[in-house]
């Protein structure tokens, strides 16, 4: 019998183990077969856990995420509604071998964004209800996730293990995303700064990135589903205890507590 990477992937989450890789014969080859081992872990993981599968995350859209992990460009995983909660958000510091905290800009879609060859800004803009200040949690099944390679993790369903979402912002045409302020704060003391410009320069660029590499791979997105377009700042590591708030400025804020 043989032991998908999936499957191996599925039995660390749900065993509470990590590994040094994936064995040869399990580990993905192509970016193609990364994706498909990705899908197969998320039905795994919903059919354990429950819920459904309620957008995209965007990975290493900051050079700053890119140089620590090793990788050429962006990559995306998959959010799953179990793994997702409103702000404030408490969770369960044990659930995760580390607490990776990243601010980042959400957006949720208006409507339905079938595959096409080309979007336009004006198209992809439209297509956006709203913006959502957002704290994505990241954590990995592998020892040591900054050298494992971009393959693994996107098997890996991107090592997104948690997002925390703030309130729904519709009013959001005249805020330049880009230029707006983003700060993370720990237990009341202001920890890092950045901005929207650090998401491959505005996040709505890292929006139109994963669109159209859906759509090259004859997907697309659905109205109400979620898009989280990558940090803002440099990553924290959050510790058991800590209270976190990430300040959007004009779009909001969202808050995580470890306990």
């Amino acid at each position: 019998m043989i032991i998908t990477g999936a499957q191996l992937l599925s039995d660390a989450w749900t065993g509470r183990s990590r590994l040094a890789a994936l064995p040869d014969s399990a580990r993905p080859k192509t970016a193609g077969e990364a994706y498909e081992c990705q899908v197969e872990l998320v039905d795994r993981l919903g059919v354990h856990y429950g819920g459904e599968i309620v957008g995209y995350k965007i990975a290493c859209t900051n050079p700053i995420a890119q140089a620590q992990l090793n990788v050429p460009g962006p990559f995306y995983g998959r959010l799953i509604s179990s793994f997702c909660s409103e702000s404030p958000s408490r969770l369960d510091a044990s659930r995760f071998f580390m607490r990776v905290v990243e601010a980042e800009f959400g957006f949720r879609l208006a409507h339905d964004l079938p595959p096409a060859a080309a979007r336009s800004p004006e198209e992809l803009a439209d297509a956006i209800e709203g913006v959502i200040p957002g704290i994505e949690i990241v954590d990995s099944r592998f020892h040591d996730w900054t050298t494992i390679g971009v393959l693994s993790l996107i098997a890996d369903n991107a090592c997104n293990a948690a997002w925390v979402r703030g309130p729904l912002l519709r009013e959001w045409r005249g805020i330049d995303l880009a230029a707006q302020t983003v700060t993370v704060t720990v237990n009341g003391e202001l920890r890092r700064t950045g901005s929207g410009s650090a998401v491959l320069g505005h996040p709505l660029k890292a929006f139109e990135w994963l669109v159209n590499t859906l759509s090259a791979q004859g997907v697309g997105l659905k109205k109400g589903q979620y898009v989280t377009t990558g940090i803002t700042t440099e990553v924290y590591m959050a510790e058991p205890g800590d209270r976190i708030t990430a300040d959007f400025g004009a779009v909001g804020s969202a808050e995580v507590e470890f306990e």
